[in-house]
């Protein structure tokens, strides 16, 4: 939940408050989850709630609601280690997509969601999640290749 509130926020303290907001919303509608689903789903479609509220609320109070990537999101040593530039470089090809498709992306392939789950999670049908994801992996496709990292110790590529 947590990866997935950063994803959305941007910001590390707001993810923490996104996921104690959702366990608070869950544990006060745990009524509401069909036993025998994915409890992983329902929270992560409770935060995403959550957070289009958050953002509507935003855009209200402050007229606009956009955050500046470059501002609002650092990944603490990205460069401080070898074997996490091919990581920082796919990072932030996908990080760099439309939030639609970021999140789209984020959900299927890291959480391994099926684009069903997907598609109840952020509400939109199948065919939408399909489409952001086919989207995304054109937009990715038109970077140049990745250079692969060498081990030191053994010489293979990672």
């Amino acid at each position: 939940m947590w990866r997935y509130g950063l994803l959305l926020s941007r910001q590390r303290h707001v993810a923490d408050d996104l996921v104690q907001a959702t366990c608070v919303r869950a544990l006060e509608r745990a009524g509401q989850f069909v036993s025998g689903t994915r409890m992983d789903r329902w929270l992560l479609s409770i935060l995403h709630s959550i957070w289009l509220n958050e953002v509507r609320a935003r855009r209200v109070r402050l007229g606009q609601g956009t955050v500046d990537a470059d501002e609002a999101l650092s990944f603490d040593g990205e460069y401080a280690a070898q074997t996490h530039v091919l990581a920082a470089q796919v990072i932030r090809r996908v990080d760099a997509l439309p939030e639609t498709q970021r999140e789209t992306v984020f959900l299927a392939y890291v959480e391994g969601l099926s684009y069903r789950e997907v598609a109840e999670v952020l509400q939109v049908p199948i065919g939408t999640v399909m489409s952001r994801l086919a989207a995304a992996r054109t937009k990715l496709a038109e970077y140049p290749p990745l250079h692969a990292v060498r081990n030191p110790t053994n010489g293979e590529r990672r």
